[in-house]
């Protein structure tokens, strides 16, 4: 599907849909495979590299979709609603460097008309857990956007990053669940080069705070490092670590199976940190291999 060139500035911009009604217009242009990407903006290499994952699924003829929104549901009381970034000029700059074909950007009233759903996904018990027991309306936010969102661009493909590990497996699980027709795909995690998980908050990170933060990574590398040693030995490898630099408070540091069940003894699992540096959360995860 080929982006329009609009600027007269020989670049393929996209396509820009603010309505349900435009964006319907701009899809029933290509009957090929499509990929979306959800964000809420404030694109950064990590977002690049979920659309550039996206464009491989598709191919040079299928459709790339992102959408923009600052999605209220998820966000709660005391949360940086208000003062998350919007950079939306900035965003649809990023989105024609990387060849996205169209920008699904609408506003709380286009996705809420009604104001906020009466009926949403309930996470289950996963969504209380971890995030959820920190953010308890988070995932119930995010899940009911997410079934929107695809809904209304009806991907053959839903890239997400693993950064946000648990909402990729409570998303995963809603459409297992509820035998919605999409694909999702992860992403391993970008990084800054010293470690650093990218992450729209970085930005509110002074200098001291985001040395303090590179704990995070290293914490998690120092866990996955002593997997030889069993689950007890990740965790306290990862703990020492963070336990180290007295910049960052520690939410939780958990190691779970790969599919986030607690207790894991042994395969494929997961070791996932959250943790304040100033007044910014951070997340992060690592795969880990239990003997």
């Amino acid at each position: 599907m080929p982006s329009a060139s609009r600027y007269g500035d020989g670049v393929n911009h996209p396509i820009v849909a603010r309505t349900r009604d435009d964006l319907a217009q701009a899809l029933a242009q290509s009957e090929n495979e499509s990929a979306v990407v959800m964000t809420l903006g404030a694109l950064h290499e990590g977002h690049r590299a979920l659309v550039r994952a996206a464009r491989e699924l598709v191919g040079s003829g299928g459709t790339v979709l992102v959408t923009i929104f600052v999605n209220p549901l998820q966000f709660g009381p005391g949360e940086d609603f208000e003062r998350y970034p919007r950079t939306l000029e900035a965003d649809l700059a990023v989105c024609a460097d990387e060849g996205v074909d169209v920008v699904f950007a609408p506003p709380a009233e286009e996705l809420y008309p009604h104001g906020e759903p009466q009926v949403g996904i309930v996470p289950g018990p996963l969504g209380a857990q971890l995030e959820g027991a920190a953010r308890p309306t988070h995932f119930a936010g995010v899940l009911t956007v997410v079934a929107k969102l695809l809904n209304l661009t009806v991907p053959s493909y839903a890239v997400f990053g693993e950064k946000d590990y648990q909402q990729l497996t409570l998303v995963r699980r809603m459409v297992a669940d509820l035998e919605m027709p999409y694909e999702i795909v992860g992403v391993p995690t970008a990084r800054e080069e010293d470690g650093l998980a990218l992450s729209s908050r970085n930005r509110y990170l002074s200098a001291d705070e985001r040395t303090a933060a590179l704990a995070l990574s290293r914490a998690l590398r120092a866990g996955a490092g002593a997997a030889a040693g069993g689950p007890d030995a990740v965790v306290a490898a990862a703990a020492a670590e963070l336990g180290a630099e007295p910049g960052v408070v520690v939410d939780y540091l958990e190691l779970r199976s790969d599919e986030l069940a607690p207790q894991p003894r042994h395969g494929p699992a997961r070791l996932l940190v959250a943790a304040r540096a100033g007044t910014t959360r951070l997340i992060d995860n690592i795969a880990v291999d239990l003997p």
